[in-house]
């Protein structure tokens, strides 16, 4: 971005509880977004093209016991779809999972997938680079109003511009996935694993890296205690998207403050300054970065592990620090020290 194009960004105020059909900052609470219903299941488009700058599409996907998609693939568009609440069961060619809250399958564009709803209010994040996976949707049918799905009940369906294919849907099997493939595969992963770095009071766990999706995003979940607010910086070369998965999350967004509970929603391009604050125990968000440039940031400002949780006081904070100035090369730039908090100061 030119120096021009980045002080026009710092200065902008996020959107809020709207797509602004522009790559600006933008914030969505939890049910909020452009709603459509497929074959019973509530799509709440957060992302898309014009909003992103092409680089992503996404939406939470809600439905009953027994919504589901047949086989289908993409052939231009990496995905990854991650269990927000209830029980799914997901289909890759010869294998199957039953996945819950915090697992994840990942598919490279062509490769085919199929889901089913197990549980009634079962919910996906559904994650696509780069953006157009979801405009044959958007463009076939029309807006809804409610944030629920039609109780009249569910069929499958399919993801409309999706090439459909006849496979064979096998048993699920009780396989503990927690490793990433070297390379652009499909694979499924479960919560709190993948590759782990330890922070101080906080545990990041990477569910996809630049590797595995052609260097398009990478996304990171996060799990900390309650922490004051990082210092405030903006990055010219990635967007950062946050979303809570459960806890309290305070975000410093050019200068206004936002506070992001279970499924809200940012999105901060490129040039965006910004800070982040945990306000909960056990807070839990997922960040989704496009593109992978960003990804050695957390290999070194954290410690590697094997735990899927963090130990509190087990990590000095002069890691991250150290790992900051000793990377100058990393897409980081600092504009200020921790802004002050000035809502809710007493949670």
């Amino acid at each position: 971005m030119t120096s021009t194009d980045l002080e026009t960004m710092h200065g902008l105020a996020p959107v809020v509880n709207a797509l602004p059909g522009e790559p600006v900052p933008y914030y969505l609470a939890s049910g909020e977004g452009l709603r459509l219903e497929l074959g019973g299941q509530l799509w709440t488009v957060i992302a898309r093209g014009p909003d992103t700058g092409g680089l992503f599409d996404a939406a939470f996907v809600l439905g009953p016991r027994g919504a589901e998609a047949p086989f289908h693939s993409l052939p231009s568009h990496q995905r990854s779809y991650y269990v927000f609440e209830g029980c799914v069961q997901f289909w890759l060619p010869g294998q199957s999972r039953v996945l819950v809250p915090g697992d994840s399958v990942h598919v490279p564009p062509g490769t085919p997938v199929a889901y089913r709803m197990l549980g009634h209010m079962s919910r996906l994040l559904f994650f696509s680079a780069f953006s157009g996976a979801l405009d044959a949707l958007v463009g076939s049918r029309e807006t809804v109003e409610r944030h629920v799905y039609s109780p009249a009940g569910a069929t499958a369906s399919l993801l409309p511009g999706a090439q459909a294919h006849d496979l064979r849907r096998v048993r699920a099997q009780d396989v503990w996935d927690d490793t990433l493939p070297d390379g652009a595969q499909a694979y499924f992963l479960r919560s709190r694993t993948g590759d782990r770095r330890g922070w101080p009071d906080a545990h990041n766990a990477y569910s996809a890296r630049g590797r595995n999706t052609d260097g398009r995003y990478f996304s990171v979940s996060t799990l900390a205690a309650p922490q004051p607010y990082i210092i405030r910086h903006f990055h010219r070369l990635h967007t950062e998207n946050f979303l809570c998965l459960s806890g309290r999350i305070w975000l410093w967004v050019n200068g206004r403050e936002l506070l992001l509970t279970s499924g809200d929603f940012l999105h901060a391009p490129a040039g965006t300054v910004h800070s982040f604050a945990i306000a909960a125990h056990n807070t839990q968000m997922l960040g989704l970065l496009t593109s992978d440039v960003f990804e050695p940031f957390f290999d070194v400002t954290g410690v590697p592990t094997d735990d899927a949780v963090h130990t509190e006081g087990l990590i000095d904070p002069s890691v991250v620090t150290g790992g900051v100035q000793g990377n100058p090369d990393l897409d980081l730039v600092v504009v200020d020290g921790p802004p002050r908090r000035v809502r809710a100061t007493g949670l």
